[in-house]
């Protein structure tokens, strides 16, 4: 979707300036935060797409005045209301009022270091040969959608090479709705930086991004 969490190429959001040494965490409440996210998939039923999407759709004044954990907290506190398993007055007290939900699944304590460790591979076998090969120059659609999308909006309509194969992986797009993951291919698409930004750019800089066959057509 388009929204103000898409932000590469924007101006007036000043330099990016990295933090030497950046802990993973800067207090315990973000901690806890990343706990909660990890432990309410299973019993919530949605996925990682879902949960990115949840946090796109924050109000902009919102999402733009939160910090990152922050933005994880409210995406995850939504989806708790929206799947029944707490309601918003619940929420606001920090206490449950009525008596747990029934869930499918649970994330156990002895089972978070083998799931972590697993992680959540979007690999799937291929139904279908790729469309495109490496060397190949492909131009990225200028799509708007509505829902969903890994599509940056700074590389719609630019072309650009095809640099790597990564073999057919869950479709964001689909699996954020629960449409089904609906795997394609997906590849390593090279842009040269004046090819996004225009001739100021710095000549010889390029960016890679990853993109599934659905966003891209041949040059």
């Amino acid at each position: 979707m388009n929204g103000v969490h898409d932000m590469g190429g924007f101006q007036g959001f000043g330099p990016v300036e990295p933090e030497a040494d950046e802990p993973v965490f800067h207090a315990e409440w973000e901690r806890r935060v990343f706990a909660l996210t990890l432990a309410m998939s299973p019993p919530g039923g949605w996925t990682l797409d879902t949960s990115r999407y949840m946090r796109e759709s924050l109000p902009p004044a919102q999402y733009l005045s939160s910090t990152y954990y922050e933005i994880w907290l409210a995406a995850l506190e939504r989806l708790i209301v929206e799947r029944g398993l707490a309601s918003p007055q619940e929420i606001e007290a920090g206490r449950s009022q009525e008596p747990a939900k029934p869930v499918k699944r649970r994330l156990k304590a002895e089972d978070v270091a083998v799931t972590l460790g697993r992680g959540g591979p979007a690999l799937r076998e291929a139904g279908t040969k790729a469309r495109f090969a490496e060397g190949e120059a492909v131009r990225a659609r200028n799509l708007n959608p509505t829902g969903h999308t890994r599509l940056p909006r700074y590389v719609r309509g630019r072309e650009g090479t095809i640099v790597a194969v990564h073999g057919c992986h869950v479709f964001p797009d689909t699996n954020a709705h629960g449409l089904g993951e609906q795997p394609h291919w997906l590849y390593g698409v090279e842009f040269t930086a004046r090819e996004l930004w225009g001739p100021e750019a710095r000549a010889g800089d390029t960016l890679r991004v990853d993109l599934w066959e659905p966003y891209l057509d041949p040059v």
